[in-house]
């Protein structure tokens, strides 16, 4: 029986200085862990990490992660275009294989736990590692970001954190750790600047506004164009490029079309569908960089590894 593998993929608030997130990605160096995947974002002012491997060693990584994160990152100095609420913002836990999502729930909360007592960060918990039924949706914990929530923690006991507080950390804020099965963060570039169209469409698509199951849409503005960015939670119940067509059917009525698309992270083979128009605007899309079996198999090298 192959030993169990669980992933990891932390979303730090720093897109833009590439020292950081190489120190970042080098502290989560442990043995037992492979690296996936790593990516900047300077609109977004975000970088987005992919570790997995052995339970225990996964949860110390990202726990050195958060504390790398915790020392140079400083929020009262950082905007980007993604919402954030912490130094270290989110930390999920998916199970790959030989464990259950259950089992995952478990290391966030060990994890939570970690970051709480060796940094002093505040910690929430979500998705099915929610303490609260009204904190298993991310945005919910999000709500206010860094600075509305660092305001109204004190005043509003609702609000304080699972662990931790009541007060945020005064630079590195709090950190959202959690379980859930895996999610595809994709976005769509439009052939257009207008952030107010994207906006519209994100509002159409989403679930929790009516639209497609499992979808959770913004719009912004990046790299000088409209962009939705998507979380796509479960691909089995709403393909891929159902999305990108419902996408598509939309901009019409805006007068444009999606042009480009970019996946941040990996996706599993199960979500490729090689022939779609979906995967056909995806830009620098390597399936052996991109896909998660086949990275699992021929991971990267740490910063600084010989």
């Amino acid at each position: 029986m192959s030993a169990p593998i669980v992933e990891c993929v932390p979303n730090f608030s720093e897109g833009r200085d590439a020292r950081r997130v190489e120190a970042i990605v080098s502290a989560m160096r442990v043995e037992g862990v492979r690296l996936l995947d790593w990516s900047l974002d300077a609109d977004h002012n975000r970088s987005v990490v992919t570790v997995a491997g052995e339970p225990q060693a996964v949860v110390e990584a990202a726990v050195r992660g958060a504390g790398k994160a915790v020392e140079l990152i400083d929020l009262n100095r950082q905007q980007g275009e993604h919402p954030r609420i912490g130094a270290a913002d989110v930390i999920p836990f998916v199970p790959v294989s030989g464990i259950k999502l259950e089992q995952c729930v478990l290391l966030a909360r060990q994890a939570g736990l970690e970051i709480w007592r060796r940094f002093g960060v505040p910690v929430y918990f979500y998705e099915a590692a929610a303490a609260r039924p009204d904190r298993a949706n991310l945005e919910d914990v999000r709500r206010g970001q860094f600075e509305g929530l660092r305001d109204v923690v004190r005043k509003e006991p609702a609000r304080r954190p699972d662990l931790g507080g009541p007060g945020l950390h005064p630079t590195a804020g709090a950190c959202a750790v959690g379980a859930r099965k895996f999610l595809i963060s994709y976005n769509i570039q439009f052939d257009s600047g207008d952030v107010a169209m994207a906006r519209a469409i994100a509002r159409e698509i989403r679930a929790n506004s009516g639209g497609l199951k499992g979808v959770k849409a913004m719009g912004m503005l990046a790299h000088g164009r409209a962009q939705l960015a998507l979380n796509i939670s479960d691909f089995e119940a709403t393909p891929m490029s159902q999305i990108h067509g419902a996408v598509s059917r939309l901009a019409q009525r805006h007068k444009t079309v999606p042009v480009e698309g970019e996946v941040i992270g990996l996706i599993p083979e199960a979500a490729c569908e090689r022939d779609s128009e979906w995967m056909r605007q995806l830009v620098g899309f390597d399936p052996a960089a991109k896909v998660l079996e086949r990275r699992l198999r021929a991971p990267l090298r740490w910063p600084g590894e010989n």
